[in-house]
């Protein structure tokens, strides 16, 4: 409880662009999870949040948002047009199936993914795979994710030579344009070694 607090504490009383910042970073987060990985780590690098809250608001955006299309995914099931088209399409059947035999797995893949988050996430709503299966393997996979991307964005950007340079800001859209680059070579290797 007093971990709570605290953050409730030093978010309120500290400046109000931190609390600001914060919900910021989580918001960005449900529209373009790496983007806003990359810039929660920017504003971490010019101490404008603190590197701990930076990473809380990140994992807090993409844990919410993705708990967010599970449940989409369960409340599609009340309708019948999308039910009898799961029960009646073999493609329904062999994904409920890939989702409910390696859950853990498949989903852990799914996310690392461009694109599959979505549909991955909400099918396995829509599939009623168990809650604390689907946590596991999606903020496991979230965690390693964000800290990988996160960590070594901030570490380059703090060093001392970046630091000084007058184009710092020059980081941000060099590492998104690494991450892109390397979302869509994880992509092709996943689809041709996973389909």
């Amino acid at each position: 409880m007093s971990l709570i607090t605290s953050l409730q504490t030093h978010l309120l009383t500290g400046t109000s662009s931190t609390l600001w910042l914060f919900v910021g970073v989580i918001l960005l987060s449900y529209l373009l999870e790496d983007l806003a990985i990359i810039a929660a780590a920017g504003i971490a690098m010019q101490q404008l949040l603190s590197p701990s809250l930076a990473l809380l608001a990140i994992f807090l955006g993409i844990a919410s948002g993705d708990i967010g299309l599970y449940y989409l995914g369960k409340g599609s099931r009340y309708f019948r047009g999308l039910r009898y088209k799961a029960l009646t399409n073999r493609h329904f059947r062999v994904l409920r199936r890939k989702l409910h035999q390696r859950t853990f797995l498949n989903l852990f893949i799914i996310r690392f993914i461009p694109g599959m988050r979505t549909v991955g996430f909400t099918l396995s709503g829509y599939f009623s795979i168990p809650l604390p299966r689907f946590l596991i393997a999606v903020l496991s996979a979230s965690a390693i994710w964000t800290a990988l991307i996160f960590s070594t964005i901030y570490s380059l950007g703090s060093t001392d030579w970046i630091q000084e340079s007058n184009y710092q800001w020059v980081t941000i859209p060099i590492a998104l344009l690494v991450l892109i680059t390397a979302n869509r070579l994880l992509n092709k290797t996943l689809s041709r070694g996973y389909g």
